[in-house]
């Protein structure tokens, strides 16, 4: 399986993409995150989503951030070409779910902690 971006991270373990990131961790499942804030996460430096990095062998994104604030990164995050994006309670934006269907993205709304916890990831 390839990486898991969690979009939204934060240095806040009580923070639900800080807890997404744990359970990735717990299950060997390679996570990078990403956000507008400082810090780490888990010991992995939080990717600036302003810096648009590179990131390759992406399967899954996970979003934390909501629609809103999704307008602004669609282009970048389809052009990490994930096989799918998560949109986590909150985050459900039709827009960017009709444009990420259109260039072949699986997308889910469903909550990464829940399918985690129940093996379905």
């Amino acid at each position: 399986m390839g990486k898991t971006v969690i979009i939204g991270s934060v240095p806040k373990p009580y923070r639900y993409a800080y807890q997404a990131a744990t359970m990735l961790e717990e299950r060997g499942v390679e996570f990078i995150p990403l956000g507008i804030q400082e810090g780490e996460v888990l010991g992995e430096p939080i990717l600036n989503v302003y810096d648009y990095p590179e990131i390759d062998n992406v399967n899954t994104l996970t979003l934390y951030i909501n629609p809103s604030r999704q307008k602004e990164w669609y282009d970048y995050m389809i052009s990490l070409s994930p096989k799918r994006i998560i949109f986590n309670p909150g985050t459900e934006n039709q827009e960017f779910k009709l444009l990420a269907e259109k260039q072949g993205i699986e997308c889910i709304e469903a909550c990464t902690l829940v399918m985690l916890s129940t093996g379905v990831y």
